[in-house]
């Protein structure tokens, strides 16, 4: 490692994963040297019509592209590797990660064309990294998708570790137990700071075991006495073995539906993360063949997303599955905070078409768990690591503040605590740490093939558009004299049925003539000027007769 001096400082912040659910990433920069931690995205707000994805903005990394020494991946789930694809067009990086991760991860920029270029790096729990001065290790934790590790950084400035997504399962269904040891052991080498997850920091006590939903999910296939349709989310590995083990136990076939679902059941039973034995799948072209009470449907839409395949069942309009009366249907998910709506109109629509439908995490139903840790595994982490300083990551604001709260009953000094948001910094030199500057950061839209071109502006249009419509005014003035030659012609979309609005158009086409012919007696002949007037006193008009505010887009053309 390099010899320090007193202008050497180490900086950690995050693009984008605090004070917020998704598009998790972190960074970490001694001098030159500059290690990011995941690349995630997020699905777009209410408000964000017809936006895909947002993914963070990462022009702080193009701008010192030539320090970044690689992204380290914690886990396989969107919101850790979802922006990957985009973050590696513009800035093409060794990406680090252990085998399930880097399978999902080879998928997503295959499907991008960017497999051959990217550089790809298999690491274990046990894996050793030298970037630049910063030297990486990891440790394993228990998540709701194998192979996901924590990360240690070891600077010059002293140790920074990143949990990543964890809970501490005592039972886990792979058996994989989080290495409480090694994160004593980097404990007590001294830990500058801590990124601990925090979003389930408003749970009080401890988050059950994955294997309490297996119990449940082999009770309900023994009693349902026709099909069983599961909906999950694709990468949660450990409830698709559980939702295998429970049809092997009720001597039940699995089709499995659903791109994603698909992808992720292919590879990791590829990668041997998935343990299925022969014939157990089917095509669900055989579904209608079987009896009813030997087939298990394994879909995606356990969050209501309008083009997934249990949505499409609900509405009839899936080409391959129907549901039919007596079904059973578990949603095995919680909704992320802004889908509650979507998943409830679904869950009505299974209802009318005569289902049963089990949803609802804890012991309301029993066929979801979190992957998260609750109040006391966080301060079980705090005590295993025992931090100088801490930094709460993942979650909206109010779970950063009650894990800061945690933090100081677990007896961390109050003043040694950072609530951050993205772009803010923590600057740390000779041991002590401060609010260094502000970095840019924020999020970028992305919108089919477009990327970043879609910005407030846009969406402020969208919103307009949405809300009361478009009115089109073209005309046609004389180039000589100025003279109206043709027009106005108003077309109205989304605003007013044209039918049974002839006497407020009229009235409309009245006074952008009356205001056109007032501006050329005044000699006002510059386009911007006219458009303006025409928006203005049109916009009036429309306001006090229908209190509404619609787009308002003059064209006007000269011959």
């Amino acid at each position: 490692m390099s010899k320090k001096n007193n202008q050497d400082k180490l900086l950690v912040f995050a693009l984008g994963g605090v004070g917020e659910i998704g598009k998790n990433m972190y960074v970490v920069q001694y001098n030159d040297d500059i290690v990011v931690v995941d690349a995630g995205l997020k699905f777009p707000e209410e408000d964000m019509l017809g936006i895909d994805i947002v993914i963070p903005d990462v022009s702080y990394l193009v701008e010192n592209q030539d320090k970044v020494r690689g992204i380290l991946i914690t886990h396989g789930h969107e919101d850790h590797i979802g922006g990957l694809p985009y973050v590696l067009k513009s800035l093409n990086v060794p990406v680090y990660a252990t085998k399930l991760t880097l399978g999902l991860i080879e998928v997503k920029l295959k499907e991008a064309g960017m497999l051959g270029d990217t550089k790809r790096i298999l690491i274990t729990a046990e894996s050793e990294l030298q970037l630049g001065s910063i030297k990486a290790s990891f440790f394993k934790t228990n998540h709701s998708i194998p192979d996901s590790v924590g990360v240690c950084l070891d600077t010059p400035e002293g140790i920074i570790v990143h949990t990543g997504d964890f809970k501490f399962d005592h039972s886990p269904v792979n058996e994989q137990y989080a290495d409480l040891q090694r994160i004593a052991e980097i404990g007590k080498k001294g830990v500058l700071a801590l990124l601990s997850d925090s979003t389930n920091a408003e749970r009080p006590g401890y988050t059950p075991s994955e294997k309490n939903v297996g119990n449940r999910l082999e009770d309900i296939f023994r009693t349902a006495t026709q099909r069983v349709v599961v909906a999950t989310f694709a990468s949660n590995v450990h409830r698709i073995q559980q939702v295998i083990n429970a049809a092997i136990a009720t001597r039940r076939k699995i089709a499995v539906v659903g791109r994603s679902m698909v992808n992720v059941v292919t590879i990791a039973n590829e990668l041997g993360y998935l343990n299925i034995p022969e014939g157990m799948l089917i095509e669900p072209e055989e579904v209608n063949r079987l009896a009813a009470d030997r087939v298990v449907i394994l879909c995606t839409g356990s969050q209501g997303e309008p083009m997934s395949a249990l949505t499409r069942m609900a509405r009839s309009t899936h080409r391959k599955v129907d549901i039919l009366p007596g079904d059973t249907v578990i949603i095995a998910a919680t909704p992320i905070p802004g889908n509650e709506r979507y998943v409830g109109r679904t869950v009505d629509e299974l209802y009318r078409l005569g289902a049963n439908v089990i949803y609802g995490s804890g012991s309301v139903s029993g066929v979801h768990v979190s992957g998260h840790g609750s109040q006391e595994e966080l301060k079980l982490m705090l005590n295993l690591v025992k931090p100088k300083y801490f930094i709460p990551i993942h979650g909206e604001y109010r779970m950063l503040r009650i894990h800061a709260d945690l933090a100081e009953e677990v007896g961390i000094d109050p003043e040694n605590v950072f609530v951050l948001d993205n772009g803010d910094t923590v600057e740390f030199q000779n041991g002590q740490a401060a609010r260094g500057v502000k970095v840019q950061a924020g999020r970028v839209l992305i919108d089919g093939l477009g990327v970043g071109d879609v910005g407030n502006i846009v969406l402020r249009d969208r919103k307009l558009l949405s809300q009361d419509g478009i009115l089109v005014v073209v005309v046609t003035l004389s180039k000589e004299d100025g003279t109206i030659l043709s027009g106005p012609d108003i077309i109205s979309r989304g605003f007013v049925y044209v039918r049974e609005s002839e006497g407020l158009l009229d009235e409309a086409n009245r006074i952008v003539t009356s205001t056109l012919n007032k501006l050329m007696n005044d000699k006002v002949n510059e386009w911007a000027s006219l458009k303006t007037n025409v928006k203005d006193s049109l916009g009036r008009f429309l306001y006090e007769q229908t209190r509404r505010r619609p787009m308002i887009l003059p064209i006007i053309m000269e011959v």
